[in-house]
């Protein structure tokens, strides 16, 4: 399927260009589709670039909190809840511990702990993984859970919205929250459906219930805050809590008498070496991204889309949303600017803007988590890894629409 979809890139984005060009209504797409494709070659290199600090920041971290027994310890913690949702993961493997730490890191929106928490994950999973250019059932679930994780600080974007003037950053909190649940439960009900896992286990309720509650017991409290203040708690929480964090994987280290010094760096050697297996994966995919969009393809589905809901006489007011959804699949930078530019041009707090806004929160780049994580460990065949990914962001934008209907509409 990656195939099909990664030529398909390239192949409707000459189609488009052509039709842009004869036309006439861009005579330079061809120079704009090419100098996209050597600007998203160089941005490959840089991304890998960028994370061979974080990787060997973290990979040297969980070297410590391996050898000290923590992740062991989290792993032990979480087996009831990961031996029905991952049978083939041997109850008590330290993949369990990194899954969760990776899963925590990206409910609080911290990417830059969450995604070297989650290659570090991906290599354990594969280190089971018996056809190792093949994704097993385990690391499709994890990926999907990835693509669609429940997002409960989109930092981020509150600070987008309060750059852009907006006197209240934060009311589009709860519609993400929304919307980010929905794309969730939707990843991992067709991830379910298609591995026959059984989600009506006891286990699985009663760790979904907690979780629940857990949720409204931080979701009364969210609500409580002032809307000024929500931005900076935010803020403050994320980062206490990765600060806890790392000095929570020292204490352990030093209680066992390690030489965490040395751990750490044995542990970090390995960030470059990761770090360099990612480029021709994001090379691949970035490129094709680059072509699809700088083609006008987006711009062709957008109107088409214009003049169907026109023709059904429905609402049009959420279609100047759907640049920063249509992008949101395909690259977070791309997604980024699409809402940077539906807040400047319809207002930050109009109803466009909050609903990018909102889509912004909902989900995570399927295309680009998908190229760095199963890059990272050489996987080629992803089975249903981007129809499952693609189906949670679908749910996600619906939800994101139908929520700020609810809320702004």
């Amino acid at each position: 399927m990656l195939n099909i979809i990664w030529t398909g890139f390239f192949l409707l984005g000459f189609l488009a260009a052509l039709w842009q060009w004869f036309s006439g209504q861009n005579p330079a797409v061809f120079n704009d589709v090419m100098a996209s494709m050597f600007d998203m070659a160089s941005l490959s290199v840089e991304i890998a670039i960028g994370l061979i600090g974080l990787m060997a920041l973290w990979l040297g971290l969980f070297r410590i909190a391996e050898h000290s027994g923590l992740i062991g310890l989290i792993a032990r913690a979480v087996t009831p809840l990961f031996t029905r949702l991952m049978p083939e993961v041997p109850a008590g493997h330290p993949a369990m511990g990194s899954i969760t730490m990776n899963l925590a890191a990206n409910m609080l929106g911290l990417d830059n702990a969450a995604t070297p928490m989650g290659l570090k994950a991906m290599q354990d999973l594969q280190s089971l993984n018996p056809d190792k250019e093949t994704a097993s059932d385990a690391q499709i679930l994890f990926l999907v859970l990835n693509t669609s994780a429940v997002t409960l600080l989109p930092v981020t974007i509150f600070l987008y919205r309060a750059q852009q003037g907006s006197p209240e950053p934060a009311i589009v909190f709860l519609p993400i929250l929304m919307a980010t649940c929905a794309s969730t439960l939707a990843g991992l009900l067709a991830v379910a459906w298609i591995q026959k896992i059984r989600l009506r286990d006891p286990v699985l309720l009663a760790w979904f219930g907690g979780f629940a509650v857990l949720m409204a017991l931080f979701l009364s409290w969210i609500v409580s805050l002032p809307p000024a203040q929500l931005s900076d708690r935010s803020a403050l929480i994320g980062n206490l809590l990765l600060l806890s964090t790392v000095c929570l994987f020292l204490i352990s280290g030093i209680q066992r008498k390690l030489d965490c010094y040395s751990v750490f760096i044995d542990g970090a050697k390995e960030g470059f070496e990761v770090a360099v297996r990612l480029i021709p994966f994001l090379l691949a995919m970035l490129v094709a991204i680059g072509v699809f969009r700088a083609s006008g393809c987006l711009d062709l589905l957008l109107s088409a889309i214009r003049w169907l809901v026109s023709a059904l006489q429905m609402d049009t007011g959420f279609v100047d949303a759907l640049p920063t959804a249509f992008m949101k699949p395909l690259s977070g930078s791309g997604a980024r600017a699409m809402l940077l530019e539906t807040m400047a041009t319809h207002g930050v707090d109009s109803f466009a803007a909050r609903t990018a806004a909102t889509i912004q929160g909902s989900t995570e780049t399927t295309f680009y988590v998908l190229a760095v994580y199963f890059g990272s460990v050489g996987i080629r065949k992803t089975r249903h890894a981007i129809g499952c990914g693609l189906f949670a962001d679908f749910a996600g934008i619906t939800a994101a629409i139908l929520a700020s209907y609810w809320f702004f509409g």
